[in-house]
C-alpha cells in the first residue's frame, strides 16, 4: 500500500530558487509544511536557523532551539522546524535582540533583512481581495493567505499595517499615483518606486508605471506592494541589494 499524506523531504534540484541553500551538496532536504504564503515566497523555519543565521548545524538542532521557544515568527513562537517564513514576515529572536523582515534581493531570493526593535511589530499585508459578510463587516484576505474581519472598507491592492502584538490594524496605504512601492516579483524584484501611471486591462494583468533612481519602467499590480505614501517609506528597506 503506498504512502498517504504529506512527504518531508524534497530534492534541492527541484528546491524553489528563492531559497537560499547549496544544490549540490545533498540529495535531499526538507519541504515547507502546507501553511501561510506560496512556495516560491517562503522558506522552512529550518533553513532560517541553520543556512541563514547559523545558530544550528542540522535539523536536530533547529527541532532543539525551537523547542525551547527561542524564535518568534510575527510575535508568535513557532515550534514547527517546516513551517513557512516569507515575504514580509518578521524573524524575532528575543535572546539575542535580533528582529528581521523576509524580503527577496535583487536576484529574487528570500534575504533577511535587520530591522530595529521598534519597528518588530509593524507589519504589512497587501489585499488580494476584500469579501463583504453579513452585518456590514468586511473579510480581507493578504498576500500571504490570512485574512482579517473588520468594520472598515479598504480596496485591492491595498497595503494594511497591522501591529502584530495586538493584532490591530494601525494604518493603510493606497495603492495610487505617487504611493511608493517595493516590488516583490519579476526582473525589477527588489526596487524602490514611485508610481507615476496605472493602467487596468479588464481581462488582462494590470500595470503600473514608476518612477525610480534606474528611471522609469513598468511592471504589474501583482508585483508591487505599497510601503509608503511619499518619499519616505513605512517600513526600512534594504539599500542597495
Amino acid at each position: 500500500m503506498g504512502r498517504k499524506g504529506d512527504g518531508k523531504s524534497l530534492k534541492r534540484a527541484y528546491a524553489p530558487r528563492q531559497w537560499k541553500i547549496h544544490r549540490k551538496e545533498k540529495v535531499w532536504t526538507i519541504k515547507n509544511r502546507p501553511g501561510p504564503h506560496t512556495s516560491d515566497l517562503s522558506v522552512p523555519i529550518t533553513f532560517i536557523l541553520r543556512d541563514y543565521l547559523g545558530y544550528a548545524k542540522n535539523v536536530r538542532e533547529v527541532k532543539r532551539i525551537l523547542s525551547e521557544g527561542l524564535v518568534l515568527i510575527n510575535g508568535k513562537t513557532r515550534r514547527d522546524y517546516r513551517y513557512r517564513v516569507g515575504l514580509m514576515d518578521i524573524v524575532e529572536v528575543p535572546r539575542t535582540e535580533e528582529y528581521y523582515r523576509v524580503l527577496p534581493n535583487y536576484k529574487g531570493n528570500l534575504i533577511l533583512h535587520p530591522i530595529t526593535k521598534e519597528e518588530k511589530n509593524k507589519k504589512l499585508y497587501k489585499i488580494k481581495n476584500v469579501s463583504l459578510l453579513k452585518g456590514g463587516k468586511y473579510q480581507l484576505n493578504f498576500h500571504d493567505g490570512n485574512n482579517l474581519i473588520t468594520d472598515t472598507k479598504f480596496k485591492t491592492y491595498e497595503s494594511i499595517i497591522i501591529d502584530v502584538s495586538k493584532n490591530e490594524i494601525i494604518g493603510s496605504i493606497p495603492l495610487e499615483e505617487g504611493s511608493l512601492v517595493f516590488i516583490t516579483s519579476g526582473k525589477n524584484v527588489s526596487k524602490v518606486g514611485k508610481v507615476v501611471g496605472m493602467r487596468e486591462f479588464g481581462m488582462n494583468p494590470d500595470t503600473v508605471t514608476l518612477e525610480s533612481q534606474q528611471g522609469t519602467f513598468q511592471t504589474l499590480k501583482d508585483y508591487v506592494i505599497a510601503v509608503g505614501s511619499n518619499e519616505t517609506p513605512t517600513i526600512s528597506l534594504p539599500v542597495g541589494d
